[in-house]
């Protein structure tokens, strides 16, 4: 029962998965304006069925740090692609109320654990996840020890623009790939060729996370000037731009990581504990507590089969005893015959009497 039910889970998983892919490939195909409100209703709702996945993939502990990429069964290995698309999918969020620091933050610690959960399982080859830069980072270089800078790196530039240029070949000649294997996959449900896809897709999203990330740090060193403007008084601040409209704070953007337990919820965390994401109890206890999820303490009442035993059981015991009332009410001789001799036996033996076993 315990296996069927969890393939069952498997199997809803992996289906909300699909229909989380989908709508993200029709928001990447569409020729409307990302801050269009179809487009935006479209992000937000990928974004929700994708987080209710991760916390899916968490419940049913998809995954495990020692174990290698072949040990994953087939329709699992997409399910490593869910924190990319959920941080390609923050990035896309248009919301003129939402700080752009909290989408950028947000996005990043997406990529991360995307990133860091490939290079665990040994995906993509051998990359380097850059380290995010301290916030004081500009601040220490404007004041440093009065030392000139180093000049312009001429070469260090040109080799990053060569490296950068066979790059986006490579990434080119790949989603090619992606593309022909998906329609091929449309008449074939090889698994072989479907376990290829999904590896490539995960090394396509592996190259653009890496982009992301080097775009992301230079956007926080522009939104940092920008805080400091605002703080010097040079720019006004965003609420003063609010001011004249009745515009609700939005809610507070949280990253959904894959994580099972405390431990991993703070190595998972990537150094933001400002953010909080949700263990598989706590997730469980939510659910509880929404009454989606069963309470642990009353799932042998609500078993199907103990219910419908206690009812039979029941109707049998009724009918037994309205049986009973109608042979006293017809007088019934059979009936009396039986009660009368049951009250003789009574009477000639004590209560507790039987075979003493040669006891006195």
């Amino acid at each position: 029962m315990a296996a069927s039910e969890e393939t069952e889970d498997i199997q809803k998983l992996s289906e909300l998965f699909d229909e989380g892919w989908d709508l993200f490939q029709k928001i990447n195909d569409t020729n409307e304006a990302t801050k269009s409100l179809n487009v935006q209703r479209d992000v937000k709702r990928c974004m929700q069925i994708l987080e209710n996945a991760t916390k899916l993939t968490s419940l049913a502990c998809v995954f495990s740090s020692n174990e290698s990429i072949e040990e994953i069964a087939t329709n699992d290995v997409k399910l490593l692609l869910l924190p990319a698309l959920l941080g390609s999918l923050t990035l896309n969020l248009c919301n003129r109320e939402r700080e752009r620091s909290e989408i950028v933050q947000t996005a990043d610690i997406y990529f991360r654990d995307f990133l860091q959960r490939c290079k665990d399982y040994n995906v993509g080859g051998d990359f380097e996840i850059p380290a995010p830069r301290p916030a004081d980072d500009g601040d220490q270089d404007a004041a440093s020890d009065g030392r000139p800078k180093p000049m312009f790196d001429l070469e260090g530039a040109a080799r990053r623009r060569a490296s950068k240029i066979k790059q986006y070949h490579e990434q080119k000649a790949l989603d090619a790939e992606i593309q022909s294997m998906r329609q091929a996959l449309k008449t074939s449900d090889n698994e072989e060729m479907k376990r290829k896809f999904y590896l490539n897709v995960i090394r396509s999203h592996i190259s653009k996370a890496l982009e992301d990330l080097d775009a992301l740090e230079a956007e926080k060193q522009i939104l940092k000037f920008m805080a400091k403007a605002v703080k010097d008084g040079e720019v006004p601040a965003r609420e003063e731009r609010r001011k004249g409209g009745n515009h609700p704070h939005p809610r507070p953007l949280m990253p959904i990581i894959i994580t099972r337990d405390e431990a991993q919820k703070k190595v998972f965390g990537l150094g933001y504990p400002s953010l909080p994401t949700m263990t598989v109890q706590e997730f469980y206890d939510k659910r509880v507590r929404d009454g989606e999820f069963p309470d642990p303490g009353q799932m042998k009442e609500r078993c199907l089969q103990e219910i419908a035993a206690k009812e039979n059981a029941r109707d049998a015991e009724e009918e037994e005893q309205a049986q009973k009332e109608r042979q006293e009410e017809t007088d019934d001789a059979e009936y009396l015959a039986r009660a009368r001799r049951m009250d003789d036996y009574k009477d000639e033996h004590r209560r507790g009497e039987g075979n003493r076993y040669n006891r006195s």
